[in-house]
């Protein structure tokens, strides 16, 4: 038996007037989706267990069958796995945006100043371009405690040695449009953060990659954001969990952490960017070369999520169109040179267009068996779902694997 995963960060929504009462699902030409929703079982998903912030890490911990509550420990040592940092006990790992701010009266947090984050991606930032502004960073503010490591695109890592990680520190995504006053790290340690990110104000408005980007009319990447902390997680193995071996396909360090700590081979895809401009085929036929040694491939596809934070509702219905057309359905078509194998398709939380940030609703899913092909009617793959009365409904969402995976 083959397994496939398909996740479109993000996908789900709430209903917009400018779509009729539609959700992005409901408004997207989603045929694949439809045709697995019409063949296999279909249902409802909590991602995010009561209590969490309904952040991608809780949610593709949960979707990958590990328990939140037990496994999770920060988002950025899962990062730090992917960039290839060997955490210590001691060490705190920072998620480090490069960030556009729109300052007025000087540095963000003077006297009388103001800023308000503008984009929380500095312009979707090339990763060639934000590698020379974290080298920067790190030749000069750096030290032996305090580490800043480059990744891809506006993602990037800090580490603090023997630092603090009981602070209140907000996503970047989450208050796009507002003065970052309001949402500056609180607790154990902020003074520490708190002069870091402002520091890096100077440092990144006089680097040329940022005076060429002015040139050009693109945003600056003129301030770092430091938030998601966290200390090394202790995990086993999806083949000490499962008895199974597994491939990540994604362009993100976060996902690509989760797959190391699991265990998994990570697959890089050649033009993988996280965004609407990704190598969807790529992506879905590098999933199909790991199944021929692998047992189980997790494709993750950001490009939905990012459209819904910059609350773009003409490209999320274009990533979610994207998504169903190049992984889904060439995934589809190139499963059909295995005997037996189950794909399961979901997003791992709403991002609505309204809040431009993530919710903790439950998410609508599919798992399709070629060998278990449900008769009947047609079934449209959206939020909709929830009111089929067959439709299954996993309160726990951890254990949505162990049904996956079920003999």
């Amino acid at each position: 038996m083959k397994y496939i995963i398909l996740l479109g960060d993000g996908m789900a929504d709430r209903p917009h007037a400018e779509l009729g009462g539609k959700t992005c699902l409901q408004a997207a030409r989603t045929p694949n989706l439809d045709q697995l929703a019409t063949v296999g079982q279909v249902g409802m998903v909590h991602t995010i267990p009561h209590g969490f912030p309904p952040g991608s890490d809780v949610a593709n911990l949960t979707v990958m069958g590990y328990d939140p509550r037990k496994y999770y420990t920060g988002r950025s040592p899962l990062e730090a796995a992917s960039i290839g940092v060997e955490l210590g006990t001691e060490d705190v790992a920072f998620r480090c945006n490069l960030v556009s701010l729109r300052i007025s009266g000087g540095k963000a947090s003077g006297a009388g100043r103001k800023a308000i984050m503008e984009d929380f991606s500095a312009g979707h930032i090339s990763t060639q371009e934000a590698r020379l502004l974290v080298e920067e960073i790190d030749g000069k503010l750096g030290s032996e405690r305090i580490r800043f490591y480059p990744g891809v695109s506006y993602r990037h890592l800090m580490v603090w040695k023997g630092g603090k990680d009981r602070l209140e520190c907000t996503p970047p995504h989450d208050i796009q449009d507002k003065d970052i006053q309001d949402y500056l790290p609180r607790g154990e340690g902020d003074d520490i953060i708190n002069a870091l990110m402002e520091s890096s104000i100077e440092l990144l408005l006089a680097h040329p990659v940022n005076r060429a980007r002015q040139e050009a009319g693109k945003r600056m990447a003129n301030s770092i954001w430091l938030w998601g902390q966290g200390r090394r997680p202790k995990m086993p193995t999806f083949r000490e969990k499962y008895g199974l071996d597994g491939a990540m396909i994604s362009a993100v360090d976060l996902t690509k952490g989760i797959g190391i700590y699991a265990g998994f081979e990570v697959v890089d895809v050649p033009g993988a960017t996280g965004w609407i401009d990704t190598n969807y085929v790529g992506k879905a036929e590098h999933a199909l070369w790991a199944l021929k040694t692998k047992d189980i491939a997790y494709v993750h596809v950001e490009a939905p999520d990012e459209a819904g934070h910059a609350g773009d509702l003409k490209n999320k219905i274009k990533a979610i169109e994207d998504f169903d057309e190049f992984i889904v359905g060439n995934i589809m078509h190139g499963m059909k040179q295995f005997d037996e194998y189950r794909i399961l398709a979901l997003p791992d939380h709403p991002t609505p267009i309204e809040l431009r940030t993530h919710s903790s609703e439950p998410v609508p899913f599919v798992i399709y068996d070629n060998g278990k092909e449900r008769a009947g009617g047609p079934v449209t793959y959206d939020e909709r779902i929830a009111e089929r009365k067959d439709a299954l409904l996993f309160t726990e969402g951890y254990t949505l694997m162990d049904y996956f995976l079920k003999k």
